[in-house]
């Protein structure tokens, strides 16, 4: 089995080009999807409250809180980055290992895969892309945060100038949606499944 990363940086298009990937018929492993799981479980919750005591809320963690503390102090995000990573690390491991054997492409869609280091796992990076503005302005509409709540998410991720240098293919995702999936199936097409 090849394992393909969908990356690139908030808001410029990751989640779409891999809903086209879903859409032709591809696996796509979801990385958000994992940790908005991991905020359900119980011990999670424990662990984060206990660490970042200011966030808990009722049975729960009140993640806009979180979202302020951990990007206004780089030291807290390292340290909410230190409980979440291993076990996304396990998902991984437990993925390639039960697909070892499969013929064909499991996608992965990760924003932070050169951050924790999983391009080692990848066949191939396909990074998304969007200019700049378009970004912000995707970012600031879709989770209704400011302009500099925006800078603040962004200024934590690895630009995306840098992952693009980084890639097998960019994508420029300020396209129709048919033209983006018409693009994803000639990627998928180029990497042989």
């Amino acid at each position: 089995m090849k394992i393909v990363a969908i990356t690139g940086s908030i808001g410029c298009g990751k989640t779409t080009l891999s809903k086209q990937a879903r859409s032709l018929g591809m696996v796509v492993f979801d990385v958000d999807g994992w940790v908005r799981r991991l905020y359900n479980k119980k011990g999670f919750i424990k662990v984060v409250a206990k660490a970042f005591p200011e966030v808990k809320n009722g049975e729960g963690i009140d993640k806009r809180k979180l979202r302020n503390v951990v990007f206004n102090h780089p030291l807290e995000l390292k340290k909410l980055e230190a409980l979440i990573h291993p076990f996304l690390k396990d998902n991984l491991r437990s993925i390639i290992r039960k697909n070892a054997k499969r013929q064909g492409i499991a996608f992965i869609d990760v924003a932070l895969l050169f951050e924790m280091g999983w391009n080692k796992y990848c066949d191939a990076v396909i990074v998304a892309d969007v200019d700049y503005e378009i970004q912000k302005k995707r970012v600031m509409e879709r989770d209704n945060v400011s302009a500099e709540d925006f800078e603040k998410i962004n200024r934590v991720q690895m630009s995306n100038q840098q992952k693009k240098l980084m890639a097998d293919v960019v994508v420029d995702t300020n396209k129709p949606i048919n033209v983006l999936r018409a693009e994803m199936a000639e990627i998928i097409n180029e990497l042989g499944c």
